[in-house]
């Protein structure tokens, strides 16, 4: 099957490249070889790989950026969307985008299921939840809402944002602040990566599918479980939410159910799990001696 990637270098365009590569033929776009916000640009490249998939895993994924450059956000992560779809559709291509928990208010208290009302409260919110209409507009698409994503990506040994953060905090004998009320469902890169290839492989009916680790916690239960898995003291500062400046809002009860997705046959390890085989994927000279 040729399967086109765009967003290829990112933590998960990389990870679905690699997942994909062993099995399909891939030809992985990564941002400077394709801007997804030029229509034209983005129908020639759809043109020239004749692709039977396009997963699309470019993104503007900067809350706070998308917040202060709102016309960027909503060309690349709602019209982007748009004309990858419709490229897709005209060649009677399989269409799969990654959306986010930001399409939620996070004034849930259960996990959001795919049926829940969305309701955006940051223009990064409302700018993917614009790629999610954008994508379900054509026949054969998939929706893949991710939060929380941490792992390695191809291109580095490390991964960066929160969760790296904070292992590197706990490595130096430091005290990472982290919520005590936020409550999230991680993502494994990897694992949404296996997940977007086994999608892609059975075909469930189209629609929108949460694809996130089993289960959810707070950000201090998950640094807790970071800290044991280290082997180090569980030095967290505990913060609040409504004690915490941000630019941009954020939901404050992020967890996703992924119920949907396993009746469709793809299962998603648990968080815990995850983090486990995360930990194992570290370069040992961030565990402490004994």
């Amino acid at each position: 099957m040729r399967i086109l990637v765009t967003g290829a270098r990112g933590r998960l365009g990389s990870s679905v490249v690699e997942a994909c590569a062993g099995v399909h033929e891939v030809t992985a776009l990564a941002r400077a070889d394709l801007d997804i916000g030029d229509a034209a640009a983005v129908d020639a490249a759809v043109d020239r790989a004749s692709p039977e998939v396009v997963v699309n895993a470019a993104a503007m994924a900067g809350v706070d950026e998308a917040e202060s450059h709102p016309v960027d956000a909503l060309t690349i992560n709602a019209f982007g969307v748009q004309a990858l779809a419709r490229a897709a559709a005209r060649r009677g291509a399989l269409f799969v985008h990654y959306s986010t928990d930001f399409v939620f208010d996070g004034t849930a208290s259960s996990p959001y299921t795919e049926s829940d009302a969305t309701n955006p409260r940051s223009v990064y919110g409302l700018s993917k939840r614009l790629g999610e209409w954008f994508t379900t507009d054509v026949p054969r698409s998939y929706v893949l809402r991710v939060e929380t994503l941490f792992g390695p990506t191809a291109h580095a040994a490390r991964s960066k944002g929160s969760v790296a953060t904070i292992v590197d905090a706990l490595k130096a004998g430091e005290s990472p602040k982290v919520f005590v009320d936020r409550t999230i469902s991680p993502t494994y890169v990897p694992d949404a990566a296996a997940a977007t290839l086994q999608l892609i492989t059975r075909q469930p009916p189209p629609g929108i599918y949460h694809c996130v680790n089993t289960g959810c916690c707070t950000w201090f239960d998950f640094g807790a479980e970071l800290a044991r898995r280290l082997g180090v003291e569980p030095r967290l500062t505990p913060i609040h939410f409504a004690d915490t400046p941000l630019k941009a809002p954020r939901p404050q009860y992020c967890a996703l159910s992924n119920q949907k997705l396993k009746a469709a046959g793809i299962e998603m390890p648990t968080w815990q799990d995850a983090l486990g085989r995360y930990i194992a994927r570290l370069p040992v000279s961030l565990f402490p001696e004994a």
